[in-house]
């Protein structure tokens, strides 16, 4: 018989990455597959935040607040290049939310998930702070300035995955998983190469199901099994707009139907504007952002600043599905965003299932799941988990060492201009060195496709990455869709298909 790995995980997502991760870390033998690009789906289309959940304490959901701002911290230490700190500004808006429930929320926030390096809130006079001036004139006198983090979700994702296969999982991207069957005390999942079409058939002990917006999908189509737990498919939208303001401070916007949007400073240039959340049915994968959402996130933001956003103003939009567990909320906002694993241990060969879940506590969510398997994996019994302190590659430096970085990095490179600099050490941290290599002048880096993209920058993503296609590149890999032209990302398009292989196996031999 074929090798039995320990462990196969669908889904290539935030958690399921993450379970591969943490289990490759504890000496399990691992194989992902996800079936499109890793983050494809829900995890590159966050609203960017490593955040507790402000408005979930609303719902009485402390439990999952008081984890994702523990988490908060941790996930800095791991990845002090991609996630930093950023202060939010909450207007009391009078007619809504009083002030006094307001600060209430904000001491609880303070203190409940054990912060030690972010600043506690304070409370702002908006009617005479600089703060109060993107805001409309008049309508703001108080308003309370409180921490979160933001992070590229993404490369949150790729990252992880990097790391997993550092560590010896085999990661399968454009892998489809067509079925699953129980044999004895293990599982036999054939899976389907979508680049090359051949199929081929992986056998292991344990079987998690990520698959997120496609979990009930996965269960009862390839694995026949019926779901006990149901998912909640809720769409959300973003927009980009050029930045509206000149300060760093991302804003907290209550509205009249009682919901809440941000305005976020993004990629230097921009400002992102979300989130909506409604009902969806369909196909995720083809999930847009509908007029009507834009012109309600134009709305609620030219409800609260002094600048109006049109429409017109919109450079970017996205929207995302989230696979929450289904509590019977009556509304899609009040919907619970914590994760609910369905585990099905019949006979020897578990399959857990995960419903829900958020971006900020995909590290805690793959540790239960490793607890969870403890009793049919043997080999867990005396490993511990080890991820709150562990490194994501490019994360090995101090959380207050990212200037240092990047004046390191500077110095080496005189070359590149301090933006451009900044770029590379908030993608790719330490490893930023591997992707310059020797260079000493631009064009010791090859082609360049447009802004800063080079090409040994898209050499890197390829073969370190998994990137595959102009997009996997320009929208996951970095942002830089929102800086090169039409014709620049097809041009690089043209270019990755020339010389970058869609053969290639997947990676899983350590970076170097």
């Amino acid at each position: 018989m074929d090798r039995v790995f320990d462990l196969i995980v669908i889904g290539g997502g935030i958690n399921g990455c993450g379970v591969a991760r943490d289990a490759a870390g504890r000496g399990l033998s691992v194989v992902l597959c996800e079936m499109g690009d890793l983050a494809s789906g829900t995890s590159s289309w966050s609203t960017k935040l490593i955040h507790g959940g402000l408005r979930y304490l609303e719902y009485y959901e402390f439990r999952l607040v008081r984890e994702a701002l523990a988490e908060r911290e941790v996930l800095w230490a791991v990845a002090p290049h991609i996630i930093r700190p950023m202060r939010f500004v909450l207007p009391h808006r009078p007619g809504l939310r009083s002030a006094w429930v307001l600060r209430l929320g904000l001491f609880l926030y303070d203190h409940i998930g054990g912060r030690k390096r972010l600043r506690g809130t304070r409370t702002l006079s908006l009617d005479s702070d600089p703060l109060g001036r993107p805001l409309k004139p008049g309508e703001f006198v108080k308003g309370f300035e409180y921490s979160d983090c933001r992070v590229d979700d993404s490369r949150l994702v790729v990252l992880t995955a990097r790391d997993a296969a550092d560590r010896g999982a085999e990661v399968r991207c454009r892998a489809v998983v067509e079925s699953a069957e129980r044999e004895a005390d293990h599982w036999a999942v054939r899976v389907r190469d979508q680049r090359t079409g051949g199929v081929d058939t992986v056998r292991s002990r344990a079987l998690i199901n990520a698959a997120g917006p496609w979990v009930e999908e996965v269960l009862s189509g390839r694995l026949r099994m019926k779901p006990k737990a149901r998912v909640r498919l809720v769409q959300g939208s973003h927009i980009v707009v050029r930045k509206l303001y000149d300060h760093d401070r991302a804003y907290i916007l209550q509205n009249p139907d009682g919901r809440i949007v941000f305005t976020i400073p993004f990629e230097g240039a921009f400002t992102l504007i979300g989130t909506t959340d409604r009902d969806y049915e369909g196909d995720p994968s083809k999930a847009t952002a509908s007029d009507e959402e834009v012109a309600y996130l134009c709305k609620a933001v030219s409800g609260n600043l002094a600048r109006p956003v049109t429409v017109d103003d919109v450079v970017w939009s996205y929207s995302g599905v989230r696979p929450l567990y289904d509590d019977g909320a009556s509304e899609a906002k009040a919907a619970t965003r914590d994760y609910v694993l369905e585990v099905d241990a019949a006979g020897r060969a578990p399959v857990i299932s995960i419903f829900g879940g958020k971006i900020t506590t995909y590290r805690r969510l793959a540790e239960e799941v490793l607890r969870r398997l403890a009793p049919v994996l043997p080999q867990l019994a005396d490993k511990k988990g080890w991820t709150a302190s562990a490194p994501l590659p490019g994360g090995d430096f101090p959380v207050d060492g990212l200037r240092d970085l990047e004046r390191n990095l500077g110095q080496s490179y005189p070359f590149l201009a301090e933006s451009d600099v900044s770029r590379l050490a908030r993608a790719y941290g330490t490893r930023a060195r591997r992707v310059l290599g020797a260079a000493r002048q631009w064009a010791d880096l090859g082609r360049r496709f447009g802004d800063t993209l080079t090409e040994a920058e898209v050499r890197y993503l390829a073969d370190q990455e998994w990137a595959q296609t102009a997009e996997d590149v320009v929208w996951r890999r970095s942002k830089l869709g929102l800086r090169l032209r039409p014709d620049e990302v097809r041009e690089l398009g043209l270019w990755m298909q020339a010389n970058v292989s869609t053969l290639a196996p997947a990676v899983t031999r350590a970076a170097t």
